[in-house]
């Protein structure tokens, strides 16, 4: 009677006081911070007043006891106390009832939940992994990619989180087993040592099995780091995937890393079995253990009814901590090793702020002061500037120029402070705005990305659209200004994105501006408008101090200061006409370059010769193995996440129409309502396997029955005549119970692990496959965080949470069917009060579970945007920091995360309210099989009585379980859900048709038909481009020029059917490219794009990653490339590993590699998308010769800015508003004096 007196006395009690000693500073915190909602209610006051009562009764209950023993009396006042008790039970929980849901919302919480949801939100923000994004350096940043980052994010933030729910049972599963041990002693004597000897000898086996799960954890952990890696760079570049044909490629290798992560985890799964079965078998082993030793030791100890029934009660209540420690101890050990994953993250070196000194404005009173001074600064990366020493003045115009990986861009970055400085100091006074060269863009409103978080000044905010050549834009733009831009600007042109970056930088009137090479991705005549309006000394920003990177020969007479920088060296400074003078290799490069260009338009126009709009780079040039810390790498930061380039805005200009539905791009994440369709459970099953999943539940049967039936049989044991105070037939009794006990195999947890594995291969692979068969739009109106969330979240739900729930859910489910069915085979009674409980539990269950389900859904599609933004933050850190903006980005990824907690925190709640309604439930049970036991007491035998009590006792928490795996299970199968909604996506064509007549070396001559051709970018939208039908015979030479937004880029998305076609045809050596698989096209013809894209992995990967060529010819086509050099003097060559986005190679020779990449192929059609728009001169002579010996006999489209580099081609093909407006020979089009004309004068060729 002790036990379950202690247990509704003592720990009852310690709750409650617990609360009260709490509730007054929690009432004082409340007031002193305006929230003073908490009062003490008349409800309230009731609910405190009877659970004073039932204390007191429970009390009463124990005094009874003792008075009744001391009196030697046998009959227990069950008709006094148990139905107060049980009414006083009732009362409560109606009571609890309605406190409680008023107390589910935000207005009044329960203590105990919010200190649980405040440590949640804790272990959310204590890691600081957003904060420490944004301040580590970029040797840092090439250590822990993308890929990880977001993973310590999702995975291992959450580890922390699930720790908590089994916190408590660190130190109160060892207290309950402390106190079964002492009563088992009561009760049995000296025998359970032999029960504790066995529990001994299994912290070894478990210490090992600990020790071993942590090394797989690890192991785990690095494959799903490289996963989500390799994901996020297959997302970023999934354009270049699709123009080259190569998601098979990545596919296979994504699936390659996937396999041996499911390695890892069918090992843990195989450690987890054991695990579980030595726990859940440890209470019997214990049980048998000591019952053993008792009747064995002594013949006289009798193993009757109350003896074996007591202690298995006893053996019952070990039985729950012993199944939670595998639990708890699976958490911790998660937890440690994402302990110190994120130890390692945040422990990486942080960006020095001393690296750049910024004075007070007021201690510079002359006149000259200088804005910008550096002296004898050296930077240690790679050591990539030396010796600079530079004083700018304010309001001064500096250029900067020199050859790719000269120091240009590294210049820039330690300006900002973004370089690990080795000596010498920096100094800026005044703000400071950045301009990329590869513009980041946020995903919002484009007035959004150029306010920029500034107020918005509107005559202010007017003159800088117009100054960065905007205005048109916004005229054909669906929403104007209020146009939702996708993310990494995907619904922007290069050139629209590139003025949005400046605009955003001119808006903010900062006292200093730095520049990289801004106008190198815009129309000739754009960026002279933005030079005249914006930069020069006449624009918007003149008194301010701008330094510009820049190629453009036609700025430099019009800037202050010139910079040369040769390897990181500042080898000439001057102006113009200073550095002209002195007849050095700045001078000698102009004139050698200036007259070779203009000879090259003489030739091909007659007209007058201007200053040709080019590029400028050093006399010297070396391309060296060292990164010379180059634009990629400061603006991606370590990423691979190259901006996309595509025109959805090539609209006609008669689109007026600006609906907010129109304006909005992004697909935000949706949650489903309702039940999870069974569809879901079907589908996973299927994953499964039909076969292993029948074949689990029959395991499971098969492992209750046993347990079941040992039960019964000690229940017969008990029921042994006593013959001279020995039971005979002890030794048969025994053996039968060991049997049955140790035949609880665990191979249903074998089976259910294996099975989980394979349902998450199978599931992962389908949701990759459909990922890459989607179409670009697709990824255009679906965040990236939705995506990520996918392959990471939702996959580790897959990986490690479902399968443990089932196994958990099974288990309670024929715990719940057995014990009932016993109590009810002992006491038939019991039938009469079991439907109106199972009815009231039934509804008590459904609305939970519908409760908990739809929250949990709202959890996680809340989450998606917080990775969205981590992740699209993580792209422009370098902006960021250059504005200043971090604190504005970490309030806003706190308010996500915040919004994602007011899901989180409700489903606590529900959880507690469910526990109230199952304890009701339970106890309604034991109370009422207690008293048809005692009612029945002259018909029933002892063990069958005892039998029925003990299981009654395990009701409740079987009931309590059952829901929370039911409700676990339902909540968690949505992730099976998430991922099989991208299984559902609308497909691209098929990628190759089963019956192609194609003939091998299609296309032979490279001829190309265009009729009536238009496309558009979504069905709400108007066409892109239209009417467009042009005859292009084959190896001629094509170019396609246009303003920004005109569609020459929607129509090379056209010729590869990235768009399909919304009218008319295209056809290759008379084929249909629509009758031909994706494929079979993509690969036959060959793009340079103009973002140069490469993945992590072997150089020799990124040229070939299907392994179709020979090294020879790999080696070939680098040398063609100009790149063979560069690739020998590494030490591994071909297996040079890239990083992350190709950020250890400069620009120029990404540029490179992706020329090779076409060398390779050697298609008969090549198309060049302003594949040379940022990079030098010398890289682009390098580039356009190649290409004009290498594919001579081939068709060449150029889509071009520079008009010198297509002067000389067969054709130019110009487009103006969607629609072609000239096509004809250069010479031709510059005599009719159209817009051609108009666009060679901006450039500076007539």
């Amino acid at each position: 009677d002790l036990t379950p007196c202690f247990q509704n006395t003592v720990l009852v009690w310690i709750p409650c006081l617990y609360l009260w000693l709490s509730a007054p500073f929690y009432i004082l915190y409340l007031k002193r911070n305006d929230r003073g909602y908490i009062c003490m209610t008349h409800l309230n006051r009731a609910k405190t007043a009877v659970g004073f009562t039932l204390w007191l009764i429970c009390w009463a209950d124990v005094f009874y006891s003792f008075w009744e023993r001391s009196h030697g009396a046998t009959i227990a006042p069950v008709y006094l106390v148990s139905p107060t008790m049980l009414g006083v039970t009732m009362v409560r929980p109606v009571l609890s009832q309605k406190e409680v849901i008023p107390f589910s919302l935000p207005q009044g919480p329960i203590l105990p939940d919010i200190l649980l949801s405040i440590v949640s939100k804790i272990i959310h923000n204590i890691f600081l992994n957003f904060v420490k994004a944004l301040v580590i350096t970029h040797a840092a940043r090439r250590t822990s990619t993308v890929g990880e980052i977001v993973n310590l994010m999702s995975v291992d933030a959450q580890r922390f989180m699930d720790l908590i729910t089994y916190i408590n049972m660190i130190w109160s599963a060892p207290l309950q087993v402390i106190l079964a041990l002492y009563f088992l002693w009561q009760n049995l004597g000296p025998s359970v040592l032999a029960g504790i000897a066995v529990m001994v000898l299994m912290v070894p086996l478990n210490a090992v099995i600990a020790m071993k799960t942590k090394t797989y954890q690890v192991a785990q952990m690095k494959s799903k780091d490289n996963r989500i890696k390799l994901m996020n760079e297959v997302l970023n570049g999934i354009k270049v995937l699709k123009l080259y044909a190569w998601e098979l490629a990545f596919k296979d290798k994504v699936s390659a890393i996937r396999e041996s992560e499911l390695r890892v985890l069918k090992k843990t799964a195989y450690l987890g079995a054991v695990s579980t079965f030595t726990w859940v078998c440890a209470p019997f082993l214990v049980a048998l253990s000591t019952f053993a030793v008792y009747v064995l030791v002594d013949e006289h100890n009798i193993l009757d009814a109350q003896k074996a029934f007591v202690s298995l009660a006893l053996f019952n209540i070990l039985r729950f901590p012993l199944n939670m420690l595998p639990m708890v101890i699976s958490s911790m050990v998660q937890a440690s090793v994402s302990m110190k994953r994120l130890r390692v993250f945040l422990s990486h070196e942080e960006l020095d702020e001393d690296n750049v000194e910024r004075p007070a404005i007021s201690s510079c009173e002359s006149s000259d002061s200088q804005a910008v001074k550096i002296c004898n600064k050296t930077n240690v990366v790679s050591l990539s500037l030396f010796r600079i020493n530079v004083c700018i003045p304010e309001g001064a115009l500096v250029a900067v120029v020199g050859h790719v990986g000269s120091g240009k861009s590294s210049l820039l970055s330690a300006l900002l402070g973004e370089m690990q400085k080795q000596e010498g100091y920096v100094s800026i006074k005044g703000s400071v705005a950045y301009v990329p060269q590869q513009a980041w863009i946020q995903n919002a409103t484009l007035k959004d990305n150029i306010l920029f978080g500034r107020d918005a000044k509107d005559s202010w905010y007017q003159k800088v659209v117009e100054a960065c050549a905007l205005l048109p834009d916004l005229e054909i733009l669906p929403g104007g200004d209020s146009t939702e831009i996708g993310e990494k600007g995907v619904n922007l042109s290069g050139g629209q994105k590139q003025r949005v970056s400046v605009a955003r930088a001119v808006y903010c009137s900062c006292a200093v501006y730095l520049l990289d090479d801004p106008l190198s991705a815009v129309d000739a005549h754009v960026g002279k408008h933005i030079f005249e309006k914006v930069i020069g000394p006449q624009g918007l920003l003149q008194g301010r101090t701008r330094v510009l990177v820049t190629h453009g020969l036609s700025f430099l007479p019009q800037v202050d200061l010139i910079l040369v920088m040769v390897d990181g060296e500042i080898t000439e400074m001057g102006s113009y006409t200073e550095l002209l003078g002195r007849q050095g290799a700045f001078a000698e490069f102009l004139h050698t370059y200036t007259n070779t260009e203009q000879e090259e338009v003489e030739e091909s126009v007659a007209g007058e010769a201007g200053l040709l709009r080019s590029e400028l780079l050093s006399y010297t040039c070396s391309i060296s193995v060292s990164r010379r810390q180059s634009l990629n790498s400061l603006n991606t930061t370590g990423t691979g996440k190259t901006p996309q380039k595509t025109e959805p805005n090539d609209v006609a200009a008669s689109k007026k129409t600006k609906s907010a539905d129109a304006a909005r791009l992004t697909e935000a994440d949706k949650a489903n309502t309702g039940r999870v369709k069974l569809s879901v459970f079907w589908e996973y099953m299927k994953a499964i396997g039909l076969p292993l999943s029948i074949f689990s539940v029959f395991l499971f049967f098969c492992h209750h029955l046993s347990s079941l039936g040992s039960n019964y049989w000690l229940s017969l044991w008990t029921d042994d005549p006593v013959i001279n105070n020995t039971q005979p037939n002890r030794e048969m009794r025994l053996g039968v119970y060991g049997a049955l006990g140790i035949s609880q195999v665990f191979c249903y947890s074998v089976a259910v692990s294996v099975g989980g594995i394979l349902a998450s291969r199978y599931l992962h692979q389908t949701m990759l496959y459909n990922v890459l068969r989607s179409p670009m739009s697709f990824f255009e109106r679906t965040p990236s965080g939705n995506l990520v969330n996918r392959f990471a979240k939702e996959t580790d739900t897959i990986d490690s949470v479902i399968p443990s729930i089932i196994k958990m859910f099974m288990g309670s489910m024929f715990n719940v069917l057995g014990s009932c069915a016993v109590i009810l085979i002992a006491t038939p009674l019991v039938a009469i009060i079991i439907p109106p409980l199972g009815l009231f539990y039934f509804f008590v269950q459904r609305f939970y579970v519908a409760s908990s389900r739809q929250l949990k859904r709202l959890e996680s599609v809340s989450r998606s945007p917080v990775y969205t933004h981590f992740n699209e933050t993580l792209l422009g850190t370098s902006v960021i920091r250059a504005f200043g903006e971090q604190q504005r980005f970490i309030t806003e990824s706190d308010g996500r995360v915040d919004h994602n907690q007011k899901a989180y925190f409700p489903s606590i709640v529900a959880n507690r309210w469910l526990a109230v309604r199952l304890e009701f439930v339970g106890n309604c049970i034991v109370t009422f099989a207690a008293l048809f036991a005692v009612m029945a007491r002259d018909s029933l035998s002892p063990g069958i009585m005892g039998l029925s009590i003990s299981y009654a006792l395990q009701v409740t928490a079987s009931l309590n379980w059952l829901v929370r795996m039911s409700s676990e299970l339902e909540t968690n199968i949505v992730a099976v859900e998430k991922v099989k909604e991208y299984g559902d996506t609308e497909k691209e064509a098929e990628w190759r048709l089963e019956h192609s007549t194609l003939p091998a070396g299609w296309p032979t001559a490279g001829h190309i038909e265009i009729h009536n051709f238009g496309l558009r970018y979504r069905e709400d939208l108007e066409l892109a481009i239209s009417d467009i039908s042009v005859n292009i015979e084959g190896g001629e030479k094509v170019g396609i020029v246009g303003r920004t937004g005109a569609g020459k880029s929607s129509l090379t998305l056209g010729l590869f059917r990235i768009i399909e076609a919304a009218q008319g045809e295209i056809r290759i050596d008379g084929v249909n490219v629509a009758e031909l698989g994706l494929h079979e096209l993509r690969s036959r013809i060959t793009i340079i794009p103009q973002d140069p894209v490469l993945f992590s992995g072997s150089l020799r990967m990124n040229l070939d990653p299907f392994d179709g060529y020979t090294d020879e010819e790999v080696w070939r086509a680098l040398e063609l490339a100009h790149l063979k050099n560069f690739v020998s003097g590494l030490p591994d060559k071909l297996n040079h590993e890239c990083s992350e986005g190709g950020e250890n190679l400069s620009l120029g020779q990404r540029q490179l590699v992706c020329l090779a990449r076409a060398l390779l192929r050697k298609t008969k059609i090549l198309v060049l998308d302003e594949a040379t728009a940022a990079v030098d001169l010398e890289t682009d002579n390098l580039i356009q010769s190649t290409i004009r010996t290498q594919f001579e006999d081939c068709t060449v489209l150029t889509i071009a800015h520079r008009l010198n580099t297509i002067m000389d081609y067969t054709r130019v093909l110009v487009l103006d508003k969607g629609q072609m407006a000239e096509f004809d020979s250069p010479s031709n089009l510059i005599a009719k004096k159209g817009i051609f004309y108009k666009m060679a004068k901006d450039s500076g060729l007539v």
